[in-house]
Formats: C-alpha cells, structure tokens, sequence
C-alpha cells in the first residue's frame, strides 16, 4: 500500500515506520531536521522488542504525498486547516485521510476542506521524538478507526505490520474517552514535567484529576456522546501502561511550542460554557498551562 504521513513526528513516525518496517511505501512528510536524517540513515524506530533503521521515504513538502492511497494525517490540531490546504491538490479522489489527531473536531474539519473521504482515528501510543530521525517508543500503539470504504483494508494492512486496529461505529464516543484522558493528564504533566507513573503518586492529584474527570463527563453527556468503556479503569490504565511516557503537552512545554491545550481542556470550557455546564478544573488547567506558554514566547 502507498501511504503518506502528514506531519510525521512521534505519532506519524511511529505508525509510518511500522508501515514501512512491514515493507509498505511509506513517504514522511516531516520537519527538516528530520527529512534530513532520514534521508542519511533511514528512520531510527527503537521499540520495547527491537531497535532497527527502517527505510522510508521522506520530505519537507505536501507534494510528496501524491499517489498515497491512505494519508495518516497526524498534524498538530491548531495546524489542521493550513496543511489541509496544502496537502489537498496533490491526493486523487479515492484517497482516504485517516485523522490521527488530538481532539475531537478535526476529522468533521478536514471533510469541509477536503473532497476525499476522510475517517478519524483514536490513536493509544506512548512516543516520542528522541533526535533527529529517531523515534523512541515507550508503549502501546493500537488505533479505533470509524467505517469508510478503505477501512476494512486499512485494518487489516495495520493489523499485519503490528499495528492492532479495531473499526468502531462509535468513534465520536472513542474520541471523547481519549480526550478525557488527555484532559486528566496532559496539563499536569506538562505544568509538572513529570511522566504518568510518577505524576498519579503526587499528592491530591488523583482528586484533581477526579474532578477534572467529572467535568468531562458532564459535558459529554449534555452534548449527546456515549462514551464506552470504563472511563475509571481507562484513566488508571494509562499511569499502569504508560508510567515513563511525558504527555505531548509537556513535550511540546518543554521544547518552547504551542501546545494543542485549546483542543483539549480548552474545549471542555468552551462546551461547557455553550451548555450550561461549570467546568472550573479544566478551566485552571487551560489558564496555567496557556501561562506557561506565553512565559516561553
């Protein structure tokens, strides 16, 4: 299959290069110092069970997305309208985009920008960008992906390179379990620097995370969402699965960059003002973090 990752850093290199370990055409679409990298020694994908050089494609331009049958779009969330723009004259019509975004809103965006299908995707990965071309993987990695017309092949195309990958008919509801997740912990370990297994032995952060939680919960049920599962035992799991991972937040605080906080806590307090719903903990997470922010501008 020829696929194409969309702004290709931990998450997009980590399933690009699983792609191309499995022997598909994978081209990265990255950041320069990356492409660059890669170009030289391939992309480092260093897992839990190997550490090998995998060759791919890579470039710095959207251009190098035509002919991709499947393109994992995987761009920050405040990056979806620009890259979309970009990325949309060089795809033919039959191209699936499958959104392997944080948030909930940026697979229903893409399809007003876009002509192709598009189909989002709840991605559970612990990875991040170690150096230049090389992505260090601490954990997990399947994907929930809503129907489409490729879906079934896509799935099955994932689940073969080691990928596990489930098609859902609920995927608004996966998509709000996640940014649960993200809500409970990102700004906390970003404000922190502080990875999940340390973070949930803090004092009283449990109880914050707790109200937090509590406030998501409120909102998803006044905007109609089902969300599945155990909402408790997925927040306990992330600490037990994913103990030395940082959240993407706290990555993006520590190397001086936007972080997606506005697509996170930041639309709890937006939906929640919209419905009536108090949402005072996410709010003070949106506040401190978006501070932290403008203290590295």
């Amino acid at each position: 299959m020829k696929i194409a990752v969309m702004g290709a850093g931990a998450v997009g290199c980590y399933y690009g290069g699983m792609l191309a370990r499995a022997g598909h055409d994978v081209t990265l679409i990255a950041r320069a110092q990356h492409v660059e990298a890669m170009e030289r020694n391939g992309l480092r994908l260093d897992t839990q069970t190997f550490d090998e050089h995998v060759s791919v494609r890579a470039s710095t331009q959207a251009s190098a997305a035509e002919g991709a049958e499947v393109v994992l779009f995987c761009v920050k969330s405040m990056d979806t309208d620009s890259a979309a723009q970009a990325l949309k004259p060089y795809l033919d019509g039959s191209a699936l985009v499958l959104s392997l975004q944080n948030g909930v809103e940026n697979a229903q965006r893409l399809s007003e920008l876009m002509s192709q299908e598009v189909a989002a995707a709840v991605v559970y990965v612990a990875a991040e960008m170690a150096g230049p071309g090389h992505i260090r993987h601490h954990g997990r990695g399947e994907l929930v992906i809503e129907p489409s017309q490729k879906s079934e092949a896509v799935a099955a195309t994932f689940a073969a390179a080691g990928i596990p990958t489930e098609i859902s008919d609920n995927v608004r509801g996966a998509l709000w379990a996640k940014l649960v997740l993200n809500c409970a912990y990102n700004a906390l370990s970003a404000i922190g620097q502080i990875p999940y297994g340390r973070l949930v032995q803090g004092e009283g952060v449990t109880r914050a995370m707790r109200d937090v939680i509590d406030e998501c919960l409120a909102v998803a049920r006044a905007d109609n969402v089902t969300i599945p599962g155990d909402v408790d035992a997925a927040v306990r799991r992330i600490a037990q699965t994913m103990p030395n991972q940082l959240s993407s937040t706290a990555q993006d605080l520590a190397r001086g960059k936007p972080s997606e906080i506005d697509h996170l806590n930041g639309l709890i307090v937006r939906r929640g003002e919209a419905l009536g719903i108090p949402t005072p903990a996410n709010r003070m997470l949106h506040v401190l973090v978006k501070l932290v922010e403008s203290q590295a501008k």
